[in-house]
C-alpha cells in the first residue's frame, strides 16, 4: 500500500494508544509527521519487555487500551521458549485478523463453498483460530479437526471432499504417512491446496516438494504469523517460497539484530512489525526474531506491491547456532533432509565438546529403504558440500522419532 496510507493508519493507532494505554503511553508520541520520523524517535519492543509487564502485572500486563471489559477473545502463545505470554483482543481487533486471514485464503485461490479442514487442536494458542472464523465469514464450509486423530482426520478429508487443508508442514506430511500406513490412497484426494504455518517448511523447497509429492494435486501455499502480532504474510501466488507481508495492516522493517539499524534491501535481517489494526492491545515496533530477506524486485510477479521476503522466514535469531565458525539455520538443515524422500522424519542434537559446538543428525528411514548405510553416507557428503562441514549423521528405528501436530522442535 501507499506509504501515505500507512501513516495515516499509524497516526490513527496513536491517536488511540496515547496516552490510554499504560504500557506504551510514556513511551510513545502522540503523533509522528512521517515514518522516518517513527523509525528514528519510537523505541523497538521486544519479547522480554512483554514477558516483564505480564510479570510485574498479572495476568495479562499493562499493554490493553480499552477497559478490560471490552475485550472478548484470549489466547496465549505456545510458551515453547519460556512462560506464555496471554494475549486479550476486542470484537474489533479480532475481526482485523480475520481480515488478514481472508487476504491468506484469497490469494491462495479458497473460494466462498469451498471445505476447509483444520487439522488443529483449537487449544488457547492462537493457532488457526482467526483462520478458522474467517473462513466461516467468507462462506466456506470450515470443519474442525480437534480432538481426533491423524486416522480419523483423514476420513473426515476424504469423507467430506476438503478442498483446503490448514496445519503446520510437520504434520501436512505426518498425516501422509499415517494414510500410507492405514493404506489410504491419496492420489484421488480432494485437497487442492494445502495451508501451512507455524514453521517455515512451506517456504522450503525440499519440503514444500516432499508435501506436494505425498499429496497429489496439491499445492502447498506457506503463511506465517504470531499470537501476540496477528496473521501477517500470504504465500506468493506466482513465486513458491516468497511471502508478502500484508502491508496494509503492518508496517514492515528489516533491521540488523545487533545494531538496530535498517539493513540494506536484499541482506538478511530481523523482521520488526508494528500492527496497524489490533487497537486493543497493539505492538509498536516489535522485534519478531524471525530472520528474512526482502526481494529486490518492487513488484512481484503476481502484481503485488507487498514487501516481499524471498524464502519466507529464514531461521530465527535465537535459533542459529555457530558450529565450528559456521553459521547454521535449522532451515538450512531441512531443506538439504528434505531433498531426501528415503528419510521420514529427523532431529538435529547440538552439544558441546570441549570449546567447541559440534553437531550431529539423526535420521528415521523409511520402511522402504534397504540401504540404511547408503543413505547415511548419501546426507553426510550433502551436509558436508553445503556447510564444508562434517556433520555425523546416525539412524533411529522406523517409528521413533516424535511427530508434532503443533511447532515441530527438531
Amino acid at each position: 500500500m501507499p506509504l501515505t496510507g500507512q501513516l495515516e493508519r499509524l497516526q490513527a493507532l496513536l491517536a488511540q494508544i496515547v496516552p490510554a494505554n499504560p504500557f506504551y503511553g510514556s513511551k510513545l508520541p502522540g503523533r509522528v509527521d512521517s515514518l522516518e520520523e517513527f523509525f528514528q524517535t519510537v523505541p523497538f519492543t521486544r519479547k522480554q519487555d512483554l514477558m516483564e509487564d505480564q510479570r510485574r502485572f498479572p495476568p495479562f500486563g499493562s499493554n490493553l487500551t480499552y477497559p478490560l471489559s471490552r475485550y472478548t477473545r484470549f489466547s496465549q502463545t505456545s510458551g515453547t521458549s519460556g512462560m506464555p505470554m496471554r494475549w486479550l483482543d476486542t470484537p474489533e481487533s479480532w475481526a482485523w485478523m480475520l481480515d488478514n486471514w481472508e487476504v491468506v485464503f484469497r490469494t491462495a485461490g479458497v473460494e466462498a463453498g469451498d471445505s476447509i479442514f483444520f487439522a488443529f487442536s483449537f487449544g488457547p494458542f492462537l493457532g488457526f483460530w482467526t483462520a478458522f472464523e474467517s473462513a466461516v465469514r467468507m462462506g466456506c464450509l470450515a470443519i474442525p479437526g480437534g480432538g481426533m486423530r491423524s486416522t480419523a482426520r483423514l476420513r473426515a478429508i476424504l469423507d467430506m471432499r476438503a478442498a483446503v487443508l490448514c496445519c503446520t508442514p510437520t504434520y501436512a506430511i505426518h498425516l501422509a504417512e499415517a494414510a500410507a500406513a492405514e493404506g489410504i490412497d491419496l492420489s484421488h484426494s480432494p485437497v487442492r491446496r494445502i495451508i501451512v504455518g507455524g514453521e517455515p517448511g512451506g517456504s522450503i523447497p525440499g519440503t514444500r516438494a516432499t508435501m506436494e509429492r505425498l499429496w497429489p494435486g496439491a499445492r502447498v501455499v506457506d503463511h506465517h504469523g504470531m499470537t501476540e502480532i496477528g496473521p501477517v504474510s500470504y504465500g506468493c501466488p506466482a513465486r513458491p517460497g516468497l511471502l508478502h507481508v500484508i502491508e496494509r495492516a503492518f508496517i514492515a522493517e528489516i533491521i540488523d539484530p545487533e545494531t538496530g539499524v535498517h539493513v540494506p534491501r536484499g541482506d538478511r535481517g530481523e523482521l520488526v512489525l508494528t500492527n496497524l489494526g489490533r487497537l486493543g492491545r497493539p505492538l509498536v515496533r516489535y522485534r519478531t526474531g524471525d530472520v528474512v530477506r526482502q526481494s529486490m524486485d518492487d513488484r512481484c510477479a503476481c502484481g503485488s506491491s507487498d514487501m516481499a521476503l524471498e524464502g519466507g522466514i529464514v531461521g530465527r535469531t535465537d535459533d542459529m547456532v555457530v558450529v565450528r565458525g559456521v553459521n547454521i539455520y535449522p532451515t538450512a538443515v531441512e531443506q538439504i533432509v528434505r531433498g531426501f524422500g528415503e528419510i521420514a522424519e529427523y532431529q538435529a542434537h547440538i552439544g558441546q565438546k570441549g570449546a567447541m559446538t559440534e553437531m550431529h543428525l539423526v535420521i528415521e528411514p523409511r520402511d522402504s529403504v534397504r540401504n540404511a548405510a547408503a543413505l547415511v553416507a548419501a546426507v553426510e557428503k550433502a551436509l558436508q558440500t553445503a556447510f564444508n562441514l562434517r556433520i555425523p549423521v546416525a539412524t533411529a528405528p522406523s517409528g521413533s522419532l516424535p511427530r508434532a501436530e503443533l511447532k515441530a522442535r527438531r
